[in-house]
């Protein structure tokens, strides 16, 4: 008995160093980031209190002005409307991608090559790779240059750079790599027999795809999701860098209410957002059972 209980515990044991990193690095800050919502601020100082004002701060009149939109409000939805723009271009473009290196790519060589070459981006930081789209998009920049050399315009476009588009492409840019490598993994677990005998019944290609890959692929996609989504919703970086500081985000929100060191509404303004994030992992956990899926 003795000896299978010691067996028993080295699963806990194996595992232990990584739950002490997770609950010092995550769960002790979240807990901190909490209680400090409901702290109190006045004259740059913090009180320790127990008060809702924070939130009702973050939410100020944003119920009795409806249907009109509060700042909260249209931040937030300035904020999902940026995600659900990122996840649907980084979900087709990442899916073509694994698609390609996973079954177009016969060599395991040339598949360890490619998905490689993927990841060369990530040798740099983002910073680094936010600004290398400044010279193409700017107003004397690459593009603007080359479509008035061409004769297609008159005058530079203005909103290739510091707007919505270059914020959005900046994004898929930055993130569509982890897209690519769930969906990349899920598919090389599915066994081609099931495709060949899709075939064999006659299934055309658009059918196997839909009706054999994609849901066999879902796993990959509800992780990828997952991760392009809770990045998108927290990042002030890229919004404020390709945005010219002229759109909105929480993300962008939060780290101004941090520069005026009003750290209890911060703090109360990421409880929501993520809570919000949340709800959205949730949602997409009860479409696909990731853990079932494994």
């Amino acid at each position: 008995m003795a000896a299978s209980r010691r067996a028993g515990m080295v699963p806990y044991l194996q595992v232990a160093p990584m739950m002490l990193v997770f609950l010092i690095f995550l769960v002790v800050p979240l807990v901190f980031i909490v209680l400090v919502s409901f702290w109190t601020y006045e004259n740059y100082q913090i009180q320790p209190a127990f008060e809702f004002q924070n939130y009702l701060d973050v939410f100020d009149r944003c119920i009795v002005r409806l249907p009109t939109l509060c700042t909260t409000f249209k931040t937030y939805l300035s904020t999902l409307g940026f995600c659900a723009m990122v996840w649907g271009l980084t979900l087709v473009i990442g899916f073509t991608i694994a698609y390609f290196l996973a079954f177009e790519v016969r060599s395991k060589e040339i598949q360890s090559a490619l998905f490689l070459v993927c990841t060369i981006p990530f040798w740099t930081s983002n910073v680094i790779r936010m600004i290398s789209w400044i010279p193409l998009l700017g107003r004397s920049g690459l593009v603007n240059q080359t479509l008035m050399g061409a004769g297609l315009i008159d005058q530079p476009i203005e909103w290739l750079l510091y707007s919505s588009f270059s914020v959005t492409l900046t994004f898929v840019h930055l993130f569509t790599f982890f897209m690519v490598v769930p969906i990349y993994n899920s598919m090389l677990r599915i066994d081609r027999l099931l495709i060949e005998a899709a075939r064999d019944g006659g299934a055309s290609g658009w059918q196997i795809l839909w009706n054999v890959i994609v849901p066999l692929s879902k796993t990959g996609i509800a992780i990828g999701s997952i991760f392009v989504i809770t990045i998108v919703m927290g990042d002030f970086i890229t919004v404020g860098l390709m945005g010219g500081q002229q759109i909105a985000s929480v993300g962008k929100t939060i780290q101004t209410e941090i520069s005026y060191l009003q750290f209890p509404v911060a703090a109360a303004n990421s409880v929501v957002l993520l809570c919000t994030v949340l709800l959205i992992i949730v949602a997409l956990t009860r479409v696909v059972d990731i853990r079932k899926e494994l």
